[in-house]
């Protein structure tokens, strides 16, 4: 056993970083392209012709396929069976494949000139195109997501796992504050809002390369440990494992909290940049500047924090602090009077540190609550139930947004006239859903004490005194 530990490549520091490196690029990647529309959205007004209602369609899109076809679940059982080598291919290739969709969508006007009624709701061809393309896109990106948690437990277990989650985190989060920043530049100067996507397209080309490098480090460490083809313990799904997952209160309070910061943070950055035109009067083109600030925030503050709970602990703690904050700035954001473009960056800020401290906490804690056998498993179904949360919450603030909230007179863009918003409404849901989850924040800390997860406890401190205990 100690030999095996010894000689393990993920010993080595330049081996583990590299491959952390290699597969936060892919999520770079991705994450441009989940959010690449998001600053566009006046622009795709103006030019596309589109309400907001359509564009929430078309954002909430992006958890279809993954939610009414269960396609993250199955996503973690191919995971579990076949490994990560297999699903890192598969769900870069049906990226590929969903953003293609999107772009041929976005970039074919002619699309316009028919209708489709799609499950009894008559959509214009471009609408329905483009959300297909989304939908198709984010199955690939989910299951990436699942993939790398599963490889960064497998290469940091016992080591700085927090830390490792908190950089591949922020590192994504790099690919939605580029989105957020050079979308409508590239839009502009490039004369279309199909423009950034193809640019994404561009990466994510590159970003199925590094997955592609990576699955020969992944070789070399199974390799490392004795695992070859040949003696490779065979997976075999159980559903008894599904049922182990979800009779466990304490991932059920992380998925439900997932779900909810999740919709309160991700479908707000869809409408942050035509929230910074409609309240603070920022211009279109240069709007999503402010909320880009908040994914640029994380990349120095997860990984800070990842690296407080593997040595400090304290996880349930960090994500209380985390969903008050959150919830604090949704709720300044809907005061109707604040029209303050310095307030507006501030927030943008603090909201930042708030999307920091949740996750670095949360997707470490479930390694803690499941055996590692069923981990796959265990966050593809949390992801399913955010997914319900980022197909539903987009979808309700586009028809809230339409409804409720479109004010007297329009405003010209691009020598269009079109709609302006006010987004007192949509913050306070926003604020509501942050709230909630602070509730079952403070469940997951009566369940840890109730059942001794160690939630509360250091990463790394816990895997050394397990390792003496083994030996």
């Amino acid at each position: 056993m100690t030999d095996k530990i010894v000689n393990s490549l993920r010993e080595s520091k330049t081996a583990r970083w590299t491959a952390l490196i290699l597969v936060a690029f892919t999520m770079l990647t991705g994450y441009f392209i989940a959010d690449v529309m998001s600053p566009l959205k006046p622009l795709v007004e103006a030019e596309l012709k589109w309400s907001s209602t359509e564009y929430g369609i078309f954002t909430g899109a992006y958890g279809w396929i993954n939610v009414f076809c269960l396609m993250l679940i199955i996503g973690g059982i191919i995971l579990d069976v076949a490994g990560i080598r297999f699903t890192c291919m598969l769900s870069a290739s049906i990226m590929l494949i969903g953003t293609a969709i999107k772009y041929w969508a976005i970039s074919t006007p002619a699309l316009n000139n028919y209708v489709i009624n799609f499950l009894f709701w008559p959509m214009r061809g471009q609408v329905f195109w483009a959300s297909i393309g989304f939908a198709i896109f984010g199955v690939g990106v989910e299951m990436a997501g699942i993939t790398v948690s599963k490889t960064i437990v497998k290469w940091f277990k016992g080591k700085e796992m927090a830390l490792a989650m908190g950089l591949e985190m922020a590192t994504a989060r790099l690919g939605s504050a580029l989105a957020l920043m050079v979308s409508p530049v590239i839009a502009k100067s490039m004369g279309g809002v199909s423009k950034p996507i193809l640019f994404g397209l561009m990466l994510l080309c590159i970003g199925f390369i590094t997955f592609f490098i990576y699955i020969f480090m992944d070789k070399r460490l199974d390799e490392s440990e004795g695992i070859t083809k040949e003696n490779k313990p065979e997976s075999e799904f159980k559903f008894k494992s599904i049922g182990r997952i979800l009779s466990n209160k304490a991932w059920w309070y992380i998925a439900i909290m997932c779900v909810l910061f999740y919709s309160a943070v991700f479908s707000f950055l869809k409408y942050a940049s035509d929230l910074m035109v409609n309240k603070f009067n920022v211009d279109p083109s240069i709007a999503g500047v402010i909320p880009g600030i908040l994914p640029f925030g994380t990349i120095l503050l997860t990984p800070i924090f990842g690296n407080i709970y593997d040595r400090i602990g304290k996880g349930v703690t960090i994500m209380v602090i985390g969903a008050f904050l959150i919830t604090f700035v949704h709720l300044i954001f809907s005061i109707p009077g604040l029209h303050s473009v310095v307030v507006a960056i501030i927030l943008v800020i603090l909201l930042g540190i708030g999307f920091s401290l949740v996750p670095s906490a949360m997707w470490p804690s479930v390694a803690k609550i499941i055996p590692e056998s069923e981990l796959g498993t265990a966050y593809a179904l949390i992801f399913w139930i955010q997914n319900w949360g980022l197909m539903g919450v987009p979808m309700l603030i586009g028809w809230v947004l339409d409804k409720y909230c479109i004010t007297t007179g329009q405003v010209m863009r691009d020598g269009v006239l079109v709609n302006s918003y006010d987004y007192t409404l949509p913050m306070l849901i926003f604020a509501g859903l942050s709230a909630i989850s602070i509730i079952f924040a403070f469940l997951l800390l009566a369940e840890n004490k109730k059942k001794k997860y160690s939630l509360q406890l250091p990463n790394i401190e816990e895997k050394i005194k397990e390792k003496e205990a083994n030996d």
